[in-house]
């Protein structure tokens, strides 16, 4: 791998890059196909618009997160193409076994599945994407690859529903096996994963750190490691975990899920429902059980981290953002159907083509920015963040109260392509934080914005409001008021980067890290 010195990346870089981007595709095929299958799971296994929200974003995000720490700390210390090749055999395998549920409850465990096996994707792909280019062109090669997010996202939209409403169509009282729409739906998306988990394992592994000129050694007990870490985020498996770090450190672990439990409790109390807030208070718990156990036995990872402010301004101002446009992401297409009364085929296509154009605009148009705002300044990325803070909110405000589709489409459009700007130079931040052996850690931690602030918040409390409103536009525009907290985090970013990452390798030496 040639040094960061050098600023061509190679023909082969180019080549796996292509294919991480295809798998992030299907991840977000998998992931958000149930957004236009929605309203036939609603009728079918009668939810209401706060269940939908709950098997969307927070039975996947929930454990997405949890198991994206391990998975993570996996992904620093094995091979990262055999894990992402098991990954994805796993969520595709979820996937279809989606369209084989009968009740909410069966597809809130297979929804489970999707998250544990997606939890490996970026950690993995991070980390090779970070050691194939050099620094100058990470945030642009992070944003080809996150540009999938998009292109899935509305591919999923567009297959989901030609299939749910050709299917129907041909079997109004349900076809092969009993099988109706949205079933073979997610059948037919999960499938072709496990052909691409054997593209996936021939691509070859790179040296670890190469890129950075830091040469990283193997790990010795990577699975070791990864036990090790299983027994500090996942309950009640981290009450072994913190046992093991002595009296002190169970007892602060028991202190702070009895808070956890009072506060769920509170709310159930108030007329939440127990699954939202027992799984959320459950991911609340176990990043603080992590937390707390990587301070003792990894201090140069937590300090660069748990405990660099800028990095975990980075994680607040992205996961955010990411509260409103995954709530956005998932709701156009209900919000299209059952308001506009648009059939779910040209719903599919008219938001699934516009978003996956917007977002792979947005996102690329955000890298390349981001990375020319970083050579005039080296907090030049966050620029590009916190506009995508704001920029959205207009259109979604006039898309989520607009009757006519002719309107939301184009707003829908805009929203997307500048909420999807601060993609890639967030990401590239949070691995410029760190050392590379910390990467995919790094990753997983910047993922827990993106799922417990954004997945398991948004789309989740959008569906609550709807739910006790009657109005999906209600539910939608009860969101904006995030934005202040969102932008303020964005510049609070800005102003302590450069600081964060001039210091980097001193305040890893200070924690521990063996540095020459």
């Amino acid at each position: 791998m040639a040094p960061e010195s050098e600023t061509r990346a190679s023909g082969y870089a180019w080549y796996v890059l292509f294919v991480l981007f295809l798998v992030y595709i299907l991840n977000f095929v998998d992931r958000q196909v149930i957004s236009i299958l929605a309203e036939d799971i609603k009728r079918d296994l009668n939810l209401k618009d706060e269940d939908l929200g709950f098997l969307y974003g927070t039975a996947f995000g929930v454990f997405y997160s949890l198991f994206g720490i391990p998975l993570g700390r996996l992904a620093d210390s094995w091979h990262r193409v055999r894990l992402m090749t098991v990954g994805l055999t796993l969520w595709s395998t979820m996937t279809a076994l989606s369209g084989l549920s009968s009740t909410g409850t069966h597809l809130a465990a297979a929804r489970i599945g999707v998250g544990v096996g997606e939890a490996t994707a970026s950690p993995s792909a991070y980390s090779l994407i970070s050691d194939w280019f050099p620094k100058r062109l990470r945030a642009t090669a992070l944003s080809i690859y996150s540009a999938g997010l998009y292109v899935g996202g509305g591919c999923s939209l567009f297959i989901g529903g030609l299939i749910v409403q050709g299917w129907n169509r041909a079997y109004p009282a349900g076809g092969p096996m009993g099988l109706v729409g949205w079933q073979a739906a997610f059948l037919a998306v999960g499938i072709p994963g496990l052909l691409l988990a054997l593209w996936i394992a021939t691509l070859r592994e790179p040296a670890r750190g190469l890129s950075e000129g830091i040469a990283t050694a193997p790990h010795p007990r990577p699975f070791g490691a990864f036990f090790d870490e299983l027994l500090t985020i996942l309950p009640p498996l981290t009450l072994i975990g913190a046992a093991r770090r002595g009296g002190r450190a169970l007892g602060a672990n028991l202190l702070a899920a009895g808070i956890i439990t009072a506060a769920v409790i509170a709310l159930v109390s108030a007329g939440e429902p127990v699954a939202q807030w027992a799984a959320v208070g459950g991911g609340v718990y176990a990043v603080f059980s992590w937390a707390s156990a990587l301070r003792e036995r990894d201090p140069p990872t937590f300090a660069l981290i748990v405990a660099t402010p800028a990095f975990l301004c980075t994680v607040v101002a992205y996961g955010l953002n990411a509260f409103l446009s995954y709530a956005a992401a998932f709701w156009a297409a209900p919000y299209a159907m059952r308001v506009l009364g648009v059939d779910p085929a040209t719903a599919g296509l008219m938001i699934g083509g516009s978003g996956a154009l917007s977002g792979f605009l947005g996102v690329t148009v955000g890298g390349v920015l981001a990375d020319r705002l970083r050579r005039r300044h080296p907090a030049g990325r966050l620029i590009v963040v916190t506009a995508a803070t704001v920029l959205p909110v207009p259109f979604m405000a006039i898309g989520f109260t607009t009757g006519e589709p002719w309107v939301l489409y184009p707003c829908l459009f805009a929203a997307q392509f500048f909420s999807a700007w601060g993609l890639g130079g967030s990401a590239a931040t949070t691995q410029d934080l760190v050392l590379p052996r910390m990467r995919g850690t790094a990753t997983a931690t910047y993922f827990i914005g993106t799922t417990l602030l954004g997945l398991a918040l948004g789309p989740y409390l959008a569906g609550r409001v709807s739910t006790l409103s009657g109005s999906l536009s209600t539910g939608m525009l009860a969101l904006l008021l995030s934005v202040p907290i969102t932008f303020a985090a964005g510049v609070a970013a800005f102003r302590l980067v450069p600081a964060a990452e001039r210091t980097r390798e001193d305040r890893a030496r200070a924690a521990g890290e063996p540095i020459d």
